[in-house]
């Protein structure tokens, strides 16, 4: 049985404390911008005539009337809608069902801006993939533009995958004056089983299975309307927001195109119109606090969630003022255990998950054991305790009731006090070659050290070739250069896990080590991955030559090439990154300005500057204010 509420966990105080202090210039002048910016009523009353008929010509009937006497509240609609990604094909219908909730919650809504949406499960190996962590600065650009005409008091964000939530949040965090709800799609439903889908791809990788065996393997995964239903980077941003506050309670999970998707999505125009005015004014700068962001990370690493967070979060928190590091991800994984097992990190999927409790349950046995804050801003309200709830239609009417007090599937799920694993799914290691992040909740305990041979590639067409030749069939570390967000924008790796797989299942010590992204796909394979300094910047990484011995500990954290201090300095950067005349092909010569600006991976891999309270725009002051 679990034990009565426990107080808050030393390690998670001592850490959200530091937090707080560490950033309390920057949040102070990011908070003092905002309460500038808030206006009681209707913002667009401050518009030229002029100004405010652009922004109403279009509309027609009671909504024209409304917004012409700037009586109702604004509400901005910015979405991620296409109709070739899955995840966001649903998206589609949003609009018109949020402009009918928002009516009749008193306001009016306006579809006010679109933002781009790539998918790297498209993409991966592709040139493209190369544009794909950059798009995440495009969308919160865009995000910013939807919602500069001053004709919004909140704001609704429909997205779903990888960029596009921290992207829409960056943006929205800009304008952190409106509240602001993030509006999700739901997975798809459960196809062919991870574990077979797994095992089709390392069969192709091998030779053993055709490309049609490998095709019908994948569309069975990938089906229909909805998120892909792996714990990868988009489940990721569902989990760790909806723990964050940003989402109705129990939102994350609930399939498209079912009553309660629908239901779920007109509540949410309805409860952002309520959040906008009077006492319910909650904005998305008071929702997204350091103790909101410390609930992310903790979320994150007791389900094993994607390592791209360590960088999302870290830009994220930075658009709110507040300087996350990679420490405190570190800090806390050391005593947040593991409470969940979905593919790559079990054989379950995000519905077998979500059918065990799901969040609910995850929120509750975590705020029992003291490990998240409970006396936080959300959506639904103050107090993570409403996110111990789920939402049902009773009678045709959206209700919430708690979930049961124990988990319906210990296989995938668990409470604090029989956990999975002691400590986090996510590690930082760090020695020469720098520091990096490896993900371990699906790496086996006798697979956490490897200490063998480098062979150095800069690229997966060459590291394919070579395993293909035969010629990394032994103990090896796979170093992959030269795909740092400065060198190429960072893409995702992942696509090298089949080969590396088969490598392991021969019974050979392997690992993975680069300054790429290897995204919450990451399996069984041990990737010291988003190695910073990269290569691109002069990162030992780059001075690492074949046959050089790497040793990856993800026991002690360490990552280590066991050559003399005194040589490794002297060598020569091996190789250089893409030229700016090469990097050219799929709009990759678009982008070069945003590969000059790019900050480390340990700083969010974002171009949008230094940290500082200049950067505010407002001098810093005793005290932090709240708008």
């Amino acid at each position: 049985m679990s034990s009565p509420r426990q107080p808050l966990n030393d390690t998670v105080a001592a850490v959200t404390q530091r937090i707080a202090e560490r950033g309390a210039a920057t949040r102070s002048a990011y908070l003092d911008r905002m309460a500038a910016a808030h206006r009681e009523g209707p913002v667009r009353r401050g518009l030229a005539c002029s100004n405010l008929a652009h922004g109403f010509a279009a509309m027609e009937g009671a909504d024209k009337e409304a917004l012409r006497a700037a009586r109702a509240p604004g509400v901005a609609i910015v979405s991620s809608y296409n109709d070739m990604l899955s995840a966001h094909q649903p998206l589609q219908e949003y609009p018109a069902w949020l402009k009918k909730s928002v009516r009749r919650a008193g306001g009016v809504a306006q579809f006010a801006g679109g933002v781009p949406a790539m998918c790297d499960g498209i993409t991966q190996g592709r040139a493209g993939m190369e544009l794909s962590l950059f798009s995440r600065e495009v969308i919160a650009m865009a995000t910013a533009i939807a919602l500069s005409h001053d004709m919004f008091d909140a704001a609704l964000l429909l997205g779903v995958c990888d960029k596009i939530v921290p992207g829409l949040l960056i943006g929205a965090l800009s304008f952190g004056h409106l509240p602001a709800v993030l509006v999700p799609a739901g997975p798809m439903n459960s196809g062919l089983p991870n574990k077979e889908k797994a095992r089709v791809r390392q069969l192709y990788a091998e030779g053993r299975a055709s490309r049609e065996d490998l095709l019908d393997a994948e569309a069975a995964s990938y089906h229909s309307a909805g998120t892909c239903t792996f714990y990868g980077t988009a489940n990721s941003n569902q989990m760790v927001v909806e723990v964050m506050g940003l989402h109705l309670p129990g939102a994350s999970f609930v399939p498209p195109n079912t009553p309660l998707r629908q239901a779920l999505t007109e509540e949410a125009g309805r409860r952002v119109v309520a959040l906008s005015r009077g006492a319910s004014y909650t904005p998305v700068s008071r929702v997204l606090d350091e103790k909101a962001f410390v609930n992310g990370m903790i979320a994150l690493l007791a389900t094993g969630g994607s390592t791209n967070h360590t960088l999302h979060l870290v830009a994220i928190a930075a658009a709110a003022g507040i300087q996350l590091t990679w420490d405190d991800f570190s800090e806390l994984s050391a005593v947040v255990p593991l409470l969940a097992r979905v593919y790559p990190n079990g054989a379950a999927d995000i519905n077998h998950f979500h059918a065990a409790g799901g969040i609910q349950f995850l929120v509750g046995t975590l705020l029992d054991a003291g490990l998240l804050h409970e006396d936080v801003h959300t959506v639904a309200g103050f107090g993570l305790h409403r996110y111990r709830q789920e939402p049902i239609l009773s009678d045709g009417e959206l209700v919430w009731r708690d979930v049961p007090a124990r988990s319906l599937d210990e296989d995938v799920l668990r409470p604090v006090w029989r956990p999975f694993a002691a400590d986090g799914g996510l590690r930082m290691v760090e020695g020469n070659l720098g520091r990096a992040v490896i993900k371990v909740s699906a790496v086996a305990p006798e697979h956490r050290v490897v200490q063998a041979p480098a062979r150095v590639f800069t690229g997966q067409e060459a590291f394919t070739a070579a395993f293909e030749a035969g010629e990394l069939d032994r103990d090896v570390v796979v170093v992959i250069r030269q795909q740092g967000p400065r060198a190429n924008g960072m893409p995702e790796l992942h696509g090298l896990t089949p080969a590396l797989g088969v490598l392991m299942d021969r019974g050979h010590q392997v690992a993975l080590l680069t300054d790429g992204r290897m995204s919450g796909a990451s399996g069984k394979i041990p990737a010291a991955i988003q190695v910073t300094p990269e290569a691109a910047a002069g990162g030992p990484i780059a001075r690492i030559a074949d046959g050089d011995v790497v040793r990856l500990d993800a026991r002690a954290g360490t990552l280590d090439v066991l050559v003399a201090e005194a040589e490794l300095a002297a060598r020569e950067l091996a190789d250089a990154p893409p030229s700016e005349a090469s990097w050219l092909g799929t709009g990759r010569e678009l982008f070069g300005a945003l590969r000059r600006a790019v900050g480390p991976a340990d700083q969010g891999a974002s171009v949008f500057g230094p940290l500082t309270p200049e950067h505010f725009g407002m001098p810093t002051h005793a005290g932090v204010p709240t708008p």
